[in-house]
């Protein structure tokens, strides 16, 4: 046998199972042996050495030399003579605490010996295995005594270890001789087994025979084919269960004669020797067999045998249509379940039934859906009435009402009525003779005939209990008319794609709540300023809205804010937690807050949401969001965001840049509120500022990368609008069928003009207010508002003195002309006044309440040196008549 090859018969097995048995009884033999002849030469040992120390250290006169002035001098000689004299590898006196004063090796008298000494010392003598200088041996250390038992020295002796191991392994050769011939006698022995095994096996291996075995079982028992064994005398030696049912043998049938079994003459005569039949078709009784006859092989001394096998041909021909019918049934809704309900869309759902079923089921599939169904509604119940959605069969023309024609159930005895009422299947096999079809269309009814349709299997779609709609299965082509066994797969096909068309609807009917309620939450309208032209689009994406949203906020001094987030996910749930984000960015915007403070407060209030919702698994699962604030008195944009991609930058040349925005986590992330920052950018007038979302660069096949790259080629083009530049971004980037929300939004900026705005600064002296009210006036009148220049000097000398009482230097006054007037009075404190109702006693308060009153708006915002207090007046409205309030000079004196 081969090295790495397994013996293929069973004798190789039982023969190599024997020589590893043996090589292992003989291993372990062996083994003992030398195991214990190793244990009796360290016994040999021990006795050797102790007896030599005992009596070298009992010798006459041993003490006295010991006490002497040189002991090595005088037992040197005479250790090294008992030695060689008793045969042993060392003889050692040493002193009471273990130094040597003889020793085989002279250079190491005067040393300590190694090892534990202590019990010799203490009057003991002891053998041991020992493990030191000069070798590892079989030591023996004896006490030597004086005449009072005091202990005056210690003699050692010992034998080497390799000493022992030598005598060991004289033996050897001896030991592995016996294991040989044992293991050759074993070997032997079990060849001789082996080849007795082999010829009663033919040298067949397990395998073979496990194999022969289930074969046999398997044409006893498990084949569908009749077996019959007729031995040379012609009596039945064998007969499997289907031979048995096919012949109708009776129970004790083995063993008896051809001729005694009960078969009919000619089936007797296929069992006579010598005949061989190959398929040959036999009728027994009302069975049509295929025969097959052969002669045995004779074996042990008996002739030959024969050996029958039968077949029932008409059972099979029978079994082989009904399980190709089974299988493409059965393939068919496989094909259903993989192909119907692909796209949640309930129109194309009802098509990917018609297209699965034909032509292997029917020649034509129409299906009619109930309107509300079609627009993701619940059905109302009433089912009289449906709109054809899908019609599909093996040629385009058939006599059948079209896709969007509205069929009606009216005659209570058609297959259809009948199919709705009793909600199953109806079968209508032949047409021709189907009254209530033909009186519900008549003209139809002789159109289809005509046409060649013949066959009808009626099925609703139910899903849930409740009917949407009906699919009903047309045969023309087919000559066979549908039968009772299609009814029930009709019935399963139908009830697969009710269940995909119920999702779709109910998809549809999410999808349009959930864009209904973001577009209600998103703006409607833009706020009316000067600042930017704005110009944006919003897509939601094909698999449901989601949290994507943008906003243009107004804020004062001419300023705007340019919003745009995104919340991760799709559904009502992410469309709702849109709204919360941008009402909450429009309320802390009020507070005129820095975008990187902004973005501070909505992360704390995105934790807070996620904590006090954590229960209900509600909370903001992520959301991203980018705050800009531009200036058009400055032209200056200040950018902060938060998980969010930054802008794009297009200048009035057309050349396109991403400036860099530090990059903020997302919010909600719960780690410990990091503080944000910001990016101020300057903007020439002209450019265009572009925020998106990333479902505009990001989809199937497409990163991030490849996304700005295209978004850059989309923007690289001068003197485009807003308007224009958001239809050539979405020309180029918009992918067929978005996997996510685009919110994209342009803002065109505009400076301010120069001759708008107007500015002063304030000594902080009382006096110096009546010259600001008469530098403002003049200037109000160069803008030609002379009519609210009464209001707006009111306005301004409250604001002015109020800074001058409460507040620090510098003090400074700003105008600006816009769709207002806007008034600004700015200095270096951080206190901000309140409005409140002063009492008829009091000799002030009564500033701010005379601001609200005449100022459109009106507010405080904080900068980085102090505050700001503006208010706002219409250029166009009336100033207050000048009877009905005091003048200037009494009101600065009752204001504060």
């Amino acid at each position: 046998m081969t090295p790495g090859r397994q013996p293929r018969t069973v004798a190789g097995h039982v023969f190599v199972l024997q020589a590893v048995i043996v090589l292992i009884l003989v291993v372990v033999g062996a083994t003992a042996l030398v195991l214990q002849a190793r244990g009796d030469s360290q016994r040999e040992a021990r006795n050797r050495s102790l007896a030599a120390a005992e009596a070298f250290a009992q010798a006459p006169g041993l003490a006295q030399v010991l006490l002497s002035a040189d002991p090595t001098a005088v037992l040197q000689p005479r250790a090294e003579a008992a030695r060689r004299a008793s045969g042993l590898d060392f003889i050692a006196v040493m002193t009471p605490d273990g130094v040597r004063w003889t020793d085989p090796r002279p250079e190491l008298i005067g040393r300590r010996a190694s090892g534990d000494l202590e019990r010799a010392a203490a009057g003991q003598s002891f053998t041991e295995v020992f493990e030191g200088e000069p070798s590892d041996a079989v030591r023996a250390v004896v006490p030597v005594l004086d005449d009072r038992g005091v202990v005056v020295g210690l003699v050692g002796t010992g034998i080497e270890i390799k000493n022992v191991s030598d005598v060991v392994e004289d033996q050897m050769p001896l030991l592995i001789g016996a294991a040989t011939g044992a293991l050759a006698l074993a070997v032997g022995g079990a060849a001789l087994v082996s080849r007795r095994l082999r010829r009663l096996t033919h040298g067949l291996g397990p395998i073979e025979m496990t194999r022969m075995k289930e074969h046999h079982e398997a044409v006893l028992h498990a084949v569908r084919e009749g077996v019959l064994i007729i031995g040379p005398d012609r009596r039945l030696m064998l007969a499997n269960d289907e031979a048995r049912r096919l012949l109708d043998l009776p129970a004790d049938a083995e063993g008896r004669h051809v001729t005694d079994l009960g078969l009919d003459p000619g089936t007797t005569e296929l069992l006579s020797p010598g005949r061989i039949a190959t398929d040959k078709v036999h009728l027994a009784g009302d069975r049509l067999l295929a025969v097959n006859v052969r002669p045995t092989e004779p074996y042990g001394g008996h002739g030959a045998g024969i050996v029958m096998t039968l077949r029932d041909s008409t059972e099979l021909v029978a079994l082989s249509g009904r399980s190709e019918v089974a299988r493409s049934r059965l393939q068919l809704l496989y094909d259903a379940g993989v192909r119907i309900g692909t796209t949640l869309d309930v129109k194309r759902t009802a098509e990917e039934l018609t297209e699965v079923a034909v032509p292997r089921f029917a020649d034509y599939i129409t299906v009619e859906l109930l309107d509300p169904v079609l627009r993701g509604e619940e059905p109302s119940g009433a089912y009289t009435e449906m709109r054809r959605t899908a019609l599909f069969g093996v040629r385009p023309d058939p006599p059948l009402q079209p896709v969007g024609d509205l069929i009606s159930f009216t005659v209570s005895d058609t297959p259809m009525a009948a199919a709705l009422a009793g909600g199953h299947a109806v079968l209508e096999s032949d047409l021709t003779t189907a009254p209530g079809w033909r009186a519900q269309d008549p003209e139809g009814a002789r159109e289809a005939l005509a046409y060649g349709i013949h066959s009808l299997v009626a099925a609703p779609l139910q899903a849930r209990g409740v009917v949407l709609g009906m699919a009903n299965f047309w045969r023309a082509e087919t000559s066979e008319p549908f039968g009772e066994e299609d009814l029930s797969f009709a019935e399963e096909l139908t009830a697969r794609a009710a269940v995909s068309i119920d999702n779709a609807r109910r998809f549809t009917r999410e999808h349009d709540m959930a864009v209904t309620l973001q577009r209600s939450l998103l703006p409607r309208v833009l706020p009316d300023q000067s600042a930017v032209d704005v110009s944006y689009r919003y897509l939601p994406a094909k698999a449901g809205a989601s949290g994507d949203w943008f906003d243009v906020i107004q804020l004062p001094g001419a300023r705007v804010a340019l919003v745009v987030g995104d919340v991760v996910g799709h559904g009502l749930h992410a469309a709702a937690t849109m709204g919360r984000l941008r009402t909450a960015v429009h309320n802390f915007s009020t507070l005129d807050l820095p975008p990187d403070e902004l973005l501070g407060h909505l992360d704390e209030l995105v934790d807070r949401i996620d904590v006090n919702e954590d229960r209900s698994g509600e909370g903001i699962t992520g959301a991203t969001c980018l705050y800009a604030i531009y200036d058009p008195t400055s032209g200056r944009c200040t950018v902060a965001r938060a998980g969010h991609p930054g802008p794009a930058l297009v200048g009035p040349d057309g050349r396109v840049d991403f400036p860099e925005v530090p990059a903020g986590l997302p919010l909600g992330l719960g780690l410990g509120g990091l503080p944000y920052q910001s990016a101020e950018i300057d903007l020439p007038e002209a450019s265009r500022l572009v925020l998106f979302t990333d479902g505009l660069l990001v989809d199937r096949g497409r990163d991030m990368d490849a996304g700005l790259v295209l978004l850059r080629e989309a923007l690289s083009r001068a003197g485009r609008s807003p308007e224009q530049t958001c239809a050539d971004v979405l020309d180029r980037l918009l992918p067929p069928a978005p996997s996510d929300d685009i919110a994209l939004l342009v803002a065109g900026t505009r400076r301010l003009a120069p001759d708008a705005m107007a500015r002063w600064e304030v000594a902080a002296d009382p006096a110096a207010v009546s010259g600001v009210r008469g530098a403002a006036a003049g200037q109000l009148a160069a803008w030609g508002l002379d009519s609210i220049a009464f209001t707006a000097e009111l306005i301004l000398s409250e604001l002015i003195t109020n800074a001058i009482r409460y507040g620090g230097e510098p003090i400074r006054v700003r105008l600006l002309r816009d769709r207002s007037l806007i008034c600004e009075v700015s200095d270096s404190s951080s206190t901000s006044p309140h409005l409140r109702y002063a009492a008829t006693t009091d000799e002030g308060g009564r500033g701010l309440f005379l601001v609200a009153q005449f100022a459109e708006r009106w507010g405080t915002r904080y900068t980085a040196r102090g505050k700001v207090i503006w208010a706002e007046l219409p250029l166009t409205g009336e100033g207050p008549a000048p009877v009905s309030v005091p003048g200037l000079q009494e009101l600065e004196d009752l204001a504060w």
